[in-house]
């Protein structure tokens, strides 16, 4: 066969693949916007059913409120009430001052004495031989692994010197 025809049938065989191509992913691009569709859809209708779920809970609200009002007066609470008379209410026991400053000076002090205890075992005796020993340990370490580079450096400029002389 002639090999125009070839590439002929090649072309037309890249051409129909092609076509193909897009038409499966025009018929997949499809087949998601229905399924993005169908989703927005869904979401909507779930959001209005929260909006008058909302609507109803906030006109309940407003009516409980409402009763309440009209059950006890409502009552503020400020924080910049002090050096007015302390009022007990029923769901309030009254503080005394002694476990107010209990509690507002006792959080430090432990912080304290557990900062002096860590220091003075720090400083203790035993702790500073224990640390001197392990420096002295360290140290004689550092200084033998530094012989025993020094040592091979020498072994391998001794063995490439004798190289080079033989040569």
């Amino acid at each position: 066969m002639n090999p125009a025809l070839w590439a002929a049938l090649g072309g037309v065989a890249a051409l129909l693949l092609v076509l193909v191509g897009v038409a499966l992913a025009l018929l997949v691009g499809g087949r998601r916007e229905a399924r993005e569709r169908d989703a927005l859809a869904a979401a909507r209708a779930d959001v209005e059913a929260l909006r008058a779920q909302l609507d109803e809970l906030s006109t309940e609200l407003v009516t409980s409120r409402g009763a309440a009002a009209l059950v006890a007066p409502q009552v503020e609470y400020v924080i910049t009430s002090a050096g007015e008379p302390a009022t007990a209410s029923a769901d309030m026991p009254p503080v005394d001052d002694r476990a107010v400053l209990s509690v507002t000076l006792g959080e430090p002090l432990v912080k304290v004495a557990a900062l002096g205890f860590g220091v003075r075992r720090a400083l203790s005796a035993e702790s500073r031989n224990r640390i001197a020993f392990a420096m002295r340990r360290e140290v004689k370490r550092a200084r033998k692994e530094r012989r025993r580079a020094a040592r091979r450096t020498r072994v391998a400029q001794a063995r490439t010197a004798g190289a080079e002389e033989a040569a």
